[in-house]
């Protein structure tokens, strides 16, 4: 089994999701390299798939670019997330066998029944989107004779959980964006007709991709009904010193010799990174192989917070070495930045190395910076 020290694992982590010094050459092989961006509506300074496609490409991207491919249909929504559109052949048997195979646990057989509870609306929802799609769910009729009942922000949101859910079962799918506004087909005319994996061999390709975007990840974690953190038996098995446990490595990310992962070359830049990024979304991997603590505060009152509303982590070389507190203010065309909090202590380099892509980050956004402190 490989043995590799912390400094070996973080580059390797670092290298898969291409925040090296070498920039991937354009949107499309980025995605596929990374194998998704998480959609998410928080906007403090940008949107977070632009914020992780800007810390890739730098300011050779325009958000436009990722609007144009996703109407293109070259990448395509799922379930909040933007994917090559051939990933899709990786998804489709489990959607025709929604909600799931064998014994259905408490939960699938609830939606389940609730779909079918309101077929009529589901009828009715597919023959709009065949006559007139793509159309915003606003516009489809509320038909559904049991409504869906959440303690959430979804209660009564009867037609956006029914057209989730045909997501799921590959009748639907995101056709692109009207401002905030999603736009729903049939799925015929949005994705592609490529051949479909059988479950089993698309789990496999899915691991094996999910962990050469990652470099290192756990085989097992806690499950996620979306996009889980673990990968399986992809890879080759390896522990990583001083860090309990086993964990699966890309062995193509691995210069030769491969026994000697320390000897591969690095060139390491610094980064600003979204709360969202792969490089940090997994917090007890983080926490592993970074020795790198983050939580997402915007949901804590602004007394408890420790790093800000929606603190960037700041990556340096192989360390995530502090995070920014800053937010766009687009009324007054400033980024502010409330405070650079230094996990280490900065060196001049870093510090220089920080300032600028502050500053880059504030001129990719047509801003001012403007330190409150």
């Amino acid at each position: 089994m490989l043995t590799v020290g912390r400094k070996d694992a973080r580059r390797l982590a670092i290298r898969a999701q291409l925040l090296g010094r070498e920039r991937p050459a354009d949107l499309l092989s980025m995605v596929r390299q990374l194998t998704l961006l998480q959609l998410d509506p928080v906007s403090a300074i940008a949107p977070s798939a632009d914020l992780v496609t800007w810390s890739r490409l730098g300011p050779s991207y325009a958000t436009a670019d990722l609007r144009a491919a996703l109407d293109s249909h070259r990448l395509i929504e799922l379930r909040a997330m933007v994917r090559p559109a051939e990933d899709l052949a990786l998804y489709r048997d489990d959607m025709a066998h929604w909600p799931g195979r064998g014994t259905l646990k408490d939960w699938q057989v609830f939606i389940r029944d609730w779909v079918a509870t309101n077929e009529r609306c589901r009828r009715e929802i597919l023959a709009r989107l065949r006559d007139g799609g793509p159309l915003p769910s606003r516009v489809l009729p509320d038909l559904c004779d049991k409504p869906w009942e959440s303690t959430g922000w979804t209660n009564n949101k009867n037609v956006t959980r029914l057209l989730e859910f045909m997501v799921a079962r590959g009748e639907v799918a995101v056709a692109g964006r009207k401002g905030r506004d999603r736009l729903w087909d049939l799925a015929e005319r949005v994705y592609p007709d490529d051949p479909v994996l059988p479950a089993e061999e698309a789990k496999r390709e899915r691991d094996r991709r999910r962990l050469r975007s990652l470099g290192i990840a756990r085989a097992s974690g806690t499950e996620s009904p979306i996009e889980p953190a673990y990968v399986g038996q992809a890879g080759e098995p390896a522990v990583v010193d001083g860090v309990p446990g086993e964990w699966r490595i890309d062995p193509s990310l691995l210069d030769e010799p491969a026994d000697a992962p320390s000897d591969a070359p690095f060139e390491g830049r610094a980064a600003l990174l979204s709360p969202f990024d792969r490089l940090v979304w997994d917090r007890a991997r983080t926490a592993d192989l970074f020795e790198y603590e983050y939580q997402l505060e915007m949901y804590k009152p602004a007394a408890s917070r420790r790093w800000g509303y929606f603190a960037l982590p700041i990556l340096y070389g192989d360390r995530l070495v502090g995070k920014l507190d800053a937010k766009a203010d687009r009324a007054d065309a400033v980024l502010v930045v409330n405070a650079i909090h230094e996990d280490v202590p900065f060196t001049a380099d870093i510090t220089e190395a920080v300032n600028q892509e502050i500053a880059d980050l504030a001129a990719w956004l047509k801003l001012e910076v403007r330190a409150t402190s």
